[in-house]
């Protein structure tokens, strides 16, 4: 328990200490600091440093075929596989294509996944039974999680552009088509602090996950979590001048900066602030799973090593000898020994 306290509450404290600063910077006059410098700098340190880890994954050897596969492989003509087997074992490009796609749009692996324990048989005390559980609801939580950030992501783009392109306004339009409340609830902010607080309480607790969770698992949610609700302040309670918001971004966006005449809520710049942290700490996190999928061998290779063989282009040059030469070097010794030889000198 001490070790899950310890880095729960390094995390913890960890963003409550990043809106402290910000807030107290704010009020200090420092909104050229917060609305300015700091998002340049975090766009900076996002697109280097997911430029560095692309190519370091890029110049990582894979010199054999090692798809994990689920299913029957490609092998004779009359041996025939169905549809799932095809993309659980895809032995050419479309069926890959569509397994790729299965995975980053459906997340269709963990939609699978399983956990496997052993529990206490009812009908036999001093004996157990192997059982399966679901992981449909992480499945969900996941899923939820992040097509709502996407949904979140897509709509903050009215802030970036002048006019809004129809399709962002469209997609505006759907978020908030619940309109029970003024101004116009969006679900896809509801939807991602709902689905983080569940992601967080689950690593809380269920007893494996919290014995394996780091300060650096705990870290993206709170940081995540914080610019949800941090979002949610702004729009529905603490009001916010959107037109000098919209100034501030188009003024980054277009490389002429500027702090708009007209105050912002030091909330905003706290959620700014929070924003940029999770854009500078993106390329050095766990969360680099989501470009880091398209480059998994272990997903993005066809299975084809029953009729392809794959030779290792990095192995060292090494000598080999023929039956013949070793013959030649041993046959004396050999003869001794009664060893039958091919040629007696």
């Amino acid at each position: 328990m001490d070790f899950f306290k310890r880095h729960f509450f390094v995390a913890l404290f960890a963003v409550l200490g990043l809106i402290i600063i910000a807030y107290v910077g704010v009020m200090g006059n420092l909104q050229l600091l917060f609305g300015v410098v700091l998002p340049y700098l975090a766009a900076l340190i996002f697109v280097e440093g997911l430029v560095y880890r692309v190519i370091q994954w890029a110049r990582s050897p894979v010199p054999f075929r090692i798809p994990t596969t689920g299913g029957q492989g490609r092998s004779l003509p009359w041996i025939k596989r169905d549809l799932g087997e095809k993309l659980d074992n895809p032995s050419d490009f479309p069926h890959l294509v569509g397994r790729m796609a299965l995975e980053v749009l459906a997340f269709r692996s963990l939609f699978r996944n399983l956990r496997t324990e052993l529990v206490k048989d009812p009908e036999n005390p001093e004996g157990a039974r192997l059982i399966h559980w679901s992981y449909k609801w992480l499945w969900l939580g996941a899923i939820a999680f992040h097509y709502a950030f996407l949904m979140v992501i897509l709509r903050h783009l009215r802030f970036f552009t002048e006019p809004v392109p129809y399709p962002i306004a469209l997609l505006t339009d759907v978020d908030g088509f619940f309109q029970f409340f003024t101004p116009a609830v969006y679900l896809s902010g509801v939807v991602l602090v709902v689905a983080v607080a569940y992601l967080l309480a689950r690593r809380i607790t269920n007893p494996t996950l919290r014995y394996i969770s780091l300060a650096a698992d705990y870290f993206p949610l709170f940081l995540i979590l914080g610019i949800g609700i941090t979002g949610i302040l702004m729009r529905y309670f603490f009001k916010t001048d959107v037109v000098a918001v919209k100034e501030l971004a188009l003024g980054l966006v277009t490389l002429h900066p500027m702090i708009p005449a007209t105050p912002i809520s030091p909330l905003f710049y706290v959620h700014l602030f929070l924003v940029c942290v999770l854009f500078a700490y993106f390329p050095f996190s766990k969360l680099m799973h989501a470009p880091g999928v398209f480059m998994s061998p272990s997903r993005n290779m066809i299975s084809n090593n029953r009729w392809v063989m794959h030779v290792n282009p990095w192995n060292y040059p090494v000598k080999f000898h023929s039956y013949a030469e070793y013959e030649d070097k041993f046959r004396e010794p050999m003869i001794e020994a009664g060893i039958p030889v091919d040629k007696e000198q």
